[in-house]
């Protein structure tokens, strides 16, 4: 029975020959992923249900990203909830201050997720790792609980939408103008419970780091995850990172799928998601002259280094807008260093940005940034809901790196290529 990549990945971890969009299905986990604030949920359901192990300690990751550095009381209990289960249980993958980083960059970054793996997290943007061909998904909380116990969880399995990519990116343009776009053509549930399988031979042009953001976004479409073929890039960035046996899938020639879509990427412009849905996307173009008070470059959508090498090259020589608070955060601490080992560091800094450390801080409003009242933000990030950021009244505009920082730059969001002018 013909499969698409999702489906065989499934098949594969439930022990069954062939899947079915539709069909319950267990399957075996990889990796069971919490932070600060879905993990203490998870730990207290698992020992309410009378657990007192984990399935396996190399299998468990927790990250302390939310609120870490620990912001105030509340967030400081949280962590150590979480600091005392991994000591109990020896859990060997949990990250605290100073080795930890935003999960979704982190996990991929030391080779916890590879090729074939199915991984869930309590967590939304757990998508993100289907960009290493791997599935991928958020799960609440308490399936979480029951994945750490015992190493299982069920699915529905999904239908699939194809998207088959043309031709490559122009200048300024990245992943995160193909999933804005994407989004803004078939909505915030257009994808509702359905893998998005990206193909064709506009892959081959996108980096890793394109790849990543463009799964870390597919939640914000509905989507139960979203996939890429492994090739070479994908090979290449496991190399050294991965040091397991790893199985490549691939989707029949012969599957099914509901809807498929065709983007050339040569056509995309800088895209921005205006409020308050990812899907409200208008390009740099069609804006008009918005007015910004915060720049936020960073997430688990942006925050890696060739993200903060695309604003350090807008930035490098120049100097943000006097009163827009322009706040960068490398996603690990891999990527701070690098950033100051490329001199990234010393080119944010001189042009009155702030450097953070690695935390998931202002992109859910929680520390670092948090917006006042009618104040307007740019930012990297995947969500734009009402008050995400802060007061309910102030307003937020997704964007790319490149975009984040002109718009720093300008005092309002702008196209990169108009400062070339």
């Amino acid at each position: 029975m013909a499969m698409t990549m999702t489906q065989k990945i499934l098949a594969s971890h439930a022990g069954l020959d062939s899947v079915t969009a539709g069909q319950l299905i267990e399957a075996n986990l990889d990796l069971t992923l919490a932070n600060d604030i879905t993990g203490p949920v998870a730990i207290r359901e698992m020992e309410k249900a009378g657990f007192d192990h984990v399935f396996d300690k190399n299998k468990i990751a927790l990250v302390m990203d939310h609120f870490a550095p620990n912001k105030d009381i509340k967030s400081a209990e949280q962590c150590l909830t979480c600091r005392n289960f991994a000591g109990k249980h020896e859990v060997v993958n949990f990250f605290d201050v100073g080795q930890m980083g935003i999960e979704h960059a982190l996990l991929p970054e030391q080779g916890l997720v590879g090729p074939g793996e199915l991984i869930i997290g309590a967590d939304s943007h757990t998508c993100t790792y289907g960009a290493l061909g791997a599935f991928s998904t958020g799960v609440g909380s308490t399936d979480l609980a029951a994945g750490m116990a015992t190493g299982k969880a069920w699915f529905r399995v999904p239908s699939a939408i194809k998207f088959n990519l043309t031709g490559s990116l122009p200048k300024y343009v990245s992943g995160k103008d193909v999933i804005l776009h994407i989004i803004g053509k078939i909505g915030v549930d257009g994808a509702l419970y359905r893998s998005m399988e990206f193909t064709g031979e506009g892959v081959a042009s996108l980096s890793m780091d394109d790849r990543f953001t463009i799964c870390n976004m597919a939640i914000e479409a509905g989507a139960k995850n979203g996939i890429f073929p492994v090739d070479d890039k994908t090979r290449e960035y496991i190399k050294g990172r991965v040091n397991r046996e790893v199985t490549e899938f691939a989707a029949d020639a012969d599957a099914v799928y509901d809807e498929e879509y065709t983007i050339n990427l040569s056509e995309l412009r800088p895209t921005v998601a205006c409020p308050h849905l990812p899907e409200n996307t208008k390009t740099v173009d069609e804006l008009g002259k918005i007015e910004i008070q915060q720049s936020v470059i960073g997430s688990c959508t942006n925050g890696r280094i060739q993200d903060m090498r695309d604003a350090a090259a807008i930035l490098k020589g120049r100097k943000v807008k006097k009163n827009v608070r322009t706040i960068v955060i490398p996603a690990t601490q891999t990527i701070y260093l690098q950033c100051i080992e490329e001199g990234l560091a010393k080119i944010f800094v001189e042009a009155g940005a702030i450097l953070s450390t690695p935390t998931c801080g202002p992109c859910l409003g929680g520390h670092m940034g948090i917006l006042a009242h009618d104040e307007k933000a740019v930012s990297t990030t995947n969500r734009n809901f009402v008050g995400r950021m802060g007061h309910v009244s102030s307003e937020i505009y997704l964007a790319n790196p490149a975009v984040a920082a002109a718009s720093a730059v300008a005092g309002y969001i702008i196209d990169p290529a108009e400062l070339e002018d």
